[in-house]
């Protein structure tokens, strides 16, 4: 324990007074332990955060091994409990005991007691997903056009410029009825526009030369070569799944990464695919007495790292209008500097474990850290490197939207299994979940892939048409949402409920729209493409934030 941690200045009675006044809260709220004060635990003084807003967001930060893991474990099961679903990166594996009971032991009995904390063994509803399959859990995948240009060009590592390329190859690939359903159909479009006879082609959607679209050939294969082809592909994960309860507790959705941890590109993109596809999918809805799901997105600095100016500005307004559907984004990181300030002033509620300070650049980021809180009595940077582990400096939301003080805290512990469940077990309930059936199997359906190749062995020198619909049983697909003039108004898409029936049902034709290609590759693509598009270049998918591919 941090005997170490030093009192704040000024009057011991008040301050507490003060710090406790701060943190009574009317409506529910999460417990998240009790004021550290002099070295001890004050177990009258608990530390809370109002349910309400978490819808707001929150940074929860720290050296390794302070404790971070086990406070989104503790959150985690709080939110549950109160019916609010929960989504959970599990970078290390070692997340999943969350759905079992855990263990009464002197450590569990000795921090319930300090912290004023009644302790009960108890589960939650679990649900386990791994990326396309690899590793133990529900396969995840994405298809191609629904990931879009902006997030898979993070993934490839492309500069700006070929960002902008391969929004052009989307763009034809769209017109064209070119359906980019996994890896080698995306490669196999790239690929004929290069060929002797897709090289026409390139002077029809423009700004695309054939050097670069070499560079990105090149990049697909070394990326299909990584094994990253199981990510790609049908049956599509639905986001929707990640909005259930069962018997009124919400379920936490655990996404194990643990064996995808030598790609850390790939599974931060992809976790930044699921928020924007929950961003486009889910409907305005205010401010709520409770969020409709809490995402927690681990290792938040991959995502950032070597970020282009573009990308950064559609995950700003991402998390800042994702709020307005009911959902709150936790980054977990490191320290706070990994986090653009851009990004960090959206988040409210902050849990800071402890730093280190053993070199320049560690005292540094020390000084950056305390200058992100609000003013306290503390003595922040000595506080934040003599806290033990499970403590941590906490600051929130309170009701009506004002920051509270500033407090050392000793966190509670959580009640379910504080490791990793038994493999078999895992198994068993990866096996035994109602959505295995639904996305176990990859299905490989004709798309671009298919098409063009059977264009090449034909021989013929005509345009591929458009592809065959959903109507003709070809399988699974992803439709657009319709404009206003096909839909009838202006309105966001419906729940999670009334997707399912929409999937894969095509676009009609509209009239073109003359400044489509900017808005897919440069600044327009941060503005909804909520509409109809040209006969001549025949069906256009419509693209949000991140270029991602919206459903009705």
């Amino acid at each position: 324990m941090s005997d170490s941690v030093p009192e704040p200045a000024g009057t011991a009675g008040s301050a507490v007074g003060d710090i406790v006044a701060g943190y009574s809260f009317t409506g529910p709220a999460l417990d998240l332990g009790a004021l550290l004060w002099g070295g001890r635990a004050v177990p009258e003084a608990q530390i809370r955060v109002p349910l309400g807003m978490l819808n707001r967001h929150g940074l929860v930060a720290g050296a390794t091994g302070t404790g971070k893991t086990k406070t989104l474990q503790l959150i985690a099961e709080q939110l549950s409990a109160q019916g609010v679903p929960v989504f959970l990166a599990d970078v290390k594996g070692d997340v999943s005991g969350i759905s079992e009971p855990g263990e009464a032991g002197e450590r569990v009995t000795a921090r319930a007691g300090e912290v004023g904390q009644r302790w009960e063994a108890g589960g939650c509803p679990a649900e386990f997903y791994a990326l396309g399959g690899i590793g133990h859990g529900v396969p995840v995948r994405a298809t191609v056009t629904s990931f879009g240009p902006v997030l898979l060009s993070k993934v490839l590592q492309l500069n700006r410029t070929q960002e902008q390329s391969l929004g052009l190859v989307f763009h034809y690939a769209d017109g064209k009825g070119l359906e980019l359903v996994d890896l080698k159909d995306l490669r196999a479009v790239v690929a004929f526009l290069v060929s002797d006879e897709g090289r026409g082609e390139l002077k029809e959607i423009g700004g695309l030369s054939a050097a670069t679209a070499g560079v990105i050939l090149r990049s697909l294969t070394a990326f299909e070569q990584q094994g990253a082809s199981a990510f790609f592909g049908e049956p599509e994960f639905d986001t929707g799944e990640l909005l259930r309860t069962a018997d009124g507790l919400g379920v936490v959705s655990l996404l194990e990464l643990s064996a995808v941890q030598d790609r850390p590109q790939l599974f931060s993109t992809f976790l930044m695919w699921l928020l924007a596809d929950l961003y486009h999918d889910l409907p305005e809805v205010g401010d709520l007495d409770r969020p409709k799901l809490v995402f927690f997105f681990d290792e938040a600095h991959l995502l950032f790292s070597d970020a282009s100016k573009a990308f950064l500005e559609a995950i700003t307004r991402t998390v800042r209008l994702i709020r307005s559907k009911g959902v709150g984004v936790f980054f977990v990181t490191q320290t706070p500097k990994d986090v653009p300030a851009e990004v960090l002033g959206q988040l409210g509620n902050r849990v800071q474990h402890a730093l280190r300070a053993f070199t320049p650049d560690d005292q540094k980021a020390l000084r950056a850290t305390v200058r992100t809180f609000p003013d306290s009595p503390y003595d922040l940077e000595e506080v934040l490197t003599a806290l033990g582990t499970g403590e941590a400096v906490v600051t929130v939301l309170s009701e009506n939207g004002a920051p509270t003080p500033v407090a050392a805290t000793r966190l509670r512990a959580p009640e379910s299994l504080m490791g990793p469940l038994d493999p078999a077990a895992l198994d068993a309930a990866v096996k035994g979940s109602a959505l295995y059936g639904r996305y176990a199997e990859a299905v490989d359906r004709e798309s671009a892939f298919e098409r063009l190749a059977a264009r090449g062995a034909e021989g013929a020198g005509r345009e591929p048409g458009p592809g065959p619909g959903p109507e003709s049983g070809s399988g699974p697909g992803r439709g657009r949402e319709p404009s206003e003039s096909e839909s009838g108004s202006g309105s966001g898409s419906g729940a999670a409920s009334d997707r399912e029936s929409d999937r894969g049902k095509g676009a009609a034709a509209g009239r073109a729209d003359p400044s489509l290609v900017e808005q897919v590759v440069g600044s327009g693509v941060f503005k909804s493409l909520a509409r109809s598009v040209g006969t001549q270049l025949g069906r256009e998918i419509s693209r949000s934030l991140f270029g991602t591919a919206r459903r009705r």
